[in-house]
């Protein structure tokens, strides 16, 4: 029997099986559901519900320009938006998502609060290529991310795609081709450890760059367990120009110089602010000396151009790619959770918390739950083990062909969006972007 509360949903939240709440944030809230369609009955689906817009008059700007990127992107290191339903009694949006288990952030601190042992190169290697996949894919379609951290790199647990990456949260993203104002105009952007320097300079035209400053920082964070630039943020101002973040930068790359980074002295705030930025200017980077790698080291070399002051020098998301770092053993691979190598332990990493009191309509108040993986151990001093498993498919390494400048529908007239319909599925998805899968001598 169908109880009065189920009948009196409408139609398309009766698709779905609440099983709690997994996130929140400005935008709104994150739940946890299961699908009820019988063809894909059982599968969990992550539904993102949006805040209304400030003004109070109907739908978030946010959430409609993450609806515009997501439905005609087509990748797998991108999410993947399933479904788009709007509830007409209030007119909040929702966002259904395939669910994947973990983040990044979980994964680190899993290594670093619970473990206390680094992450195996094998997975650091992994994550970071399916990153680089993922955002070459978005470069080459024109968009930038703008809010690249690591709970926003998303990893599938058990099943078919268990250990691959997918970028989310496109809250911030834009298409850059030809923005009708500077890009700067649109407010402050990225979390501030991932923020690059010429964001927090007061740059008002920036490009693709910003994004690979935060993939260093994340590559970074993968090695050491820790932020790279732990700057504390001032937010008593609007002003970009955050000075403790630029003063932890300095102290490891060393102070920038218009040798080095021909145009920071057009930036606004570096001739204003130079002589309040802290420290004795020394332009001697440590950066090796943090990561404790060699400055020899693969490695090293794409980390520190990945973190190059200059953004027209920074390398590219293709160029990574075909970096040195990803030809040396071990190689990645799809499955970043399940190490090649035989004597490689597999660490049970636990899934998302979840809010097991929690409705679509508001936030519940029991303490978050945690959900353990089907790989994972329940003994906290056994959460490392190795295991019977079978060998994981294996792609070392991807040669992307740039997609031409218009694979992507432009911003205006984005075909099945319209004001009076919003409750659409995910429209016919193009062919999937052609990978050609080798392996580099």
């Amino acid at each position: 029997m169908v109880d009065a509360s189920t009948r009196s949903r409408p139609a398309w939240l009766q698709q779905y099986e609440l099983v709690g709440k997994i996130g929140e944030g400005t935008y709104g809230l994150v739940f946890l559901a299961r699908s009820k369609l019988p063809s894909n009955k059982g599968v969990h689906i992550a539904i993102k519900k949006f805040k209304q817009s400030k003004e109070g008059d109907g739908v978030s700007p946010t959430a409609i320009r993450e609806i515009m990127l997501l439905r005609e992107c087509d990748h797998e290191n991108v999410v993947k938006l399933v479904n788009v339903h709007i509830n007409h009694a209030d007119m909040s949006l929702y966002l259904a998502f395939d669910y994947a288990e973990h983040d990044l952030y979980e994964i680190i601190r899993h290594h670093r609060e619970k473990l206390s042992i680094s992450i195996n190169t094998y997975t650091v290697k992994s994550l970071l290529w399916q990153i680089l996949n993922g955002l070459n894919y978005l470069h080459s379609n024109w968009i930038i991310h703008r809010d690249l951290k690591p709970s926003n790199i998303l990893v599938m647990g058990d099943g078919d795609e268990q250990g691959v990456v997918k970028i989310g949260d496109f809250g911030l993203a834009r298409i850059y081709q030809a923005p009708l104002k500077p890009l700067g105009d649109n407010g402050v952007v990225v979390t501030i450890w991932y923020r690059a320097p010429e964001l927090l300079l007061g740059a008002k035209h920036y490009t693709t760059a910003v994004d690979m400053w935060a993939v260093g920082c994340i590559f970074a964070e993968l090695l050491t367990l820790k932020p790279l630039f732990q700057g504390i943020e001032d937010k008593s101002t609007h002003n970009p120009l955050q000075l403790d973040q630029l003063d932890k930068i300095f102290k490891v790359l060393g102070h920038p110089t218009p040798d080095k980074w021909p145009t920071l002295n057009n930036l606004p705030f570096w001739q204003t602010s130079r002589q309040r930025m802290q420290g004795p200017k020394n332009e001697i980077s440590v950066l090796h000396q943090v990561v404790q790698t060699s400055q020899k080291s693969p490695a090293y070399d794409l980390l520190s151009k990945m973190l190059e002051y200059d953004p027209c020098k920074r390398i590219s998301a293709a160029q990574a790619l075909e970096h040195e770092y990803f030809r040396c053993e071990p190689v990645p691979g799809r499955n970043a959770l399940v190490p090649i190598q035989p004597n490689d332990k597999v660490v049970g990493y636990p899934q998302r918390p979840v809010d097991f009191s929690a409705d679509f309509e508001c936030s519940g108040s029991q303490p978050p739950q945690m959900v353990t993986s089907s790989h994972a151990v329940n003994n906290s001093a056994a959460a490392s083990v190795t295991a019977p498993r079978p060998m994981p498919q294996q792609i070392p390494l991807v040669s992307m062909q740039r997609l031409p400048p218009y694979g992507l529908a432009g911003q205006a007239g984005m075909p099945g969006l319209t004001a009076n319909n919003l409750s659409v599925p995910r429209g016919p998805s193009q062919p999937p972007h052609q990978q050609q899968f080798r392996r580099l001598n």
